[in-house]
């Protein structure tokens, strides 16, 4: 069995109970206990699930705020090819030579993934997208100072000023996109984020069509500090207005078919 599909079947498992045991998964994806620890490591450091002792716990949030809570569990077993497709719209408007700033979340993930190889300067704050791009990259990486919090995979320092690091772009995901502006559950991405946003001249969010109506507890920005929107081809009529009077550019990702969305 395919790691993906190992995952698909623990966080399908998990969805009706707050724990799994090492044993109650291994009767779930028929693995050894070595291979699911591998596995249980992999969903805790993107953020899907708790690692706990004896297994993975479920995120408390509950309802919506829940949903956008897992940003990387979409990515894992829904919606993979929109979060493709404006991945890849996302890596058409770099040019080589750019200076960028990449948070996390899995349509970044998967866009920073598209730059690994590409001559970029990039500053990240997410492990995971880091670990990524230090692995399979040679572009040039610069790395946000700081403890790591494991449950947003970020590194933060609170008493830091924001970096001499200075883009061209800035692109971030959001967990929730309402007419109030966009939305994190988390508050040390909103307050890191907030530290950043000076640092770019152009914002450019990446979000699937799915966050709009999605709630989420902080406030990141107002829709006006939005440059361009990159979203699929799922978004309202209503929400593509909502963008445009906000005088957001919106650009929309064709997505190929896929079984999972």
């Amino acid at each position: 069995m395919k790691e993906i599909e190992r995952h698909k079947l623990m966080l399908n498992f998990l969805k009706d109970r707050p724990f799994a045991s090492v044993r109650d998964l291994e009767a779930v994806v028929e693995a050894s206990p070595a291979t699911i620890l591998r596995d249980i490591a992999k969903l805790h450091a993107v953020g899907t699930v708790r690692k706990v002792f004896g297994g993975i716990a479920a995120d408390v949030m509950a309802g919506r705020d829940r949903l956008a809570a897992r940003p990387f569990e979409e990515n894992q077993m829904l919606g993979v090819a929109a979060k493709t497709a404006i991945a890849e719209e996302a890596a058409r408007l770099v040019r080589d030579g750019d200076t960028l700033i990449i948070h996390g979340g899995s349509t970044c993930y998967l866009f920073a993934n598209l730059l690994a190889r590409r001559n970029v300067r990039i500053y990240t704050n997410s492990m995971p997208l880091a670990a990524a791009l230090w692995q399979n990259g040679s572009c040039h990486l610069t790395l946000a100072g700081g403890d790591l919090y494991r449950e947003p995979g970020v590194l933060y320092d609170a008493s830091s000023e924001p970096p001499e690091f200075y883009a061209s772009k800035f692109f971030l995901g959001a967990q929730a996109i309402t007419q109030a502006g966009m939305f994190e559950s988390h508050p040390l991405i909103v307050r890191e984020t907030e530290k950043l946003l000076a640092r770019a001249d152009e914002v450019i969010v990446l979000a699937d069509s799915r966050k709009f109506g999605l709630r989420a507890r902080h406030l990141v920005m107002h829709l006006t500090r939005i440059n361009t929107l990159i979203t699929d081809d799922g978004l309202s009529e209503a929400n593509r207005k909502m963008m445009a009077d906000a005088g957001i550019k919106v650009i929309i990702a064709s997505k190929a078919p896929d079984s999972g969305s």
